[in-house]
C-alpha cells in the first residue's frame, strides 16, 4: 500500500511545471520522489521517459537557483584590494 500512496504522489506535472517553476526545496523532494519511481523498476518506458524529462527540467532549474545563490554570496563576501568589503545594491530577483 505505501507504493500504491507514493505513486500517486509521483505523477508526472507538466502543466505545473510548465506554469511556473518550483522553488528549490519543492523541487528536490519532486527529484527525489522521481529517483525513487524510476529505480523502482515498475514503470513502462514512455512513464519512465516523462518522469525522467520531468527531472531533467527541474534538475536544470535547481542548478540555475543554485548558482544564482553562489553569485550572491560571492558579491556579499567581496573585498577590494585594500581589505575592505565591496558595498553595493543587489539587484531584486
Amino acid at each position: 500500500m505505501k507504493k500504491a500512496a507514493a505513486a500517486d504522489k509521483v505523477a508526472p506535472a507538466p502543466a505545473r511545471a510548465q506554469a511556473e517553476a518550483p522553488g528549490f526545496e519543492e523541487a528536490l523532494k519532486r527529484l527525489t520522489a522521481i529517483v525513487e519511481r524510476l529505480e523502482s523498476g515498475d514503470l513502462s518506458l514512455e512513464q519512465s521517459l516523462s518522469l525522467f524529462e520531468e527531472g531533467t527540467r527541474l534538475s536544470r532549474s535547481s542548478q540555475a537557483q543554485l548558482d544564482s545563490a553562489e553569485k550572491r554570496v560571492e558579491e556579499l563576501l567581496a573585498i577590494d584590494a585594500a581589505g575592505q568589503p565591496v558595498v553595493r545594491e543587489l539587484e531584486p530577483e
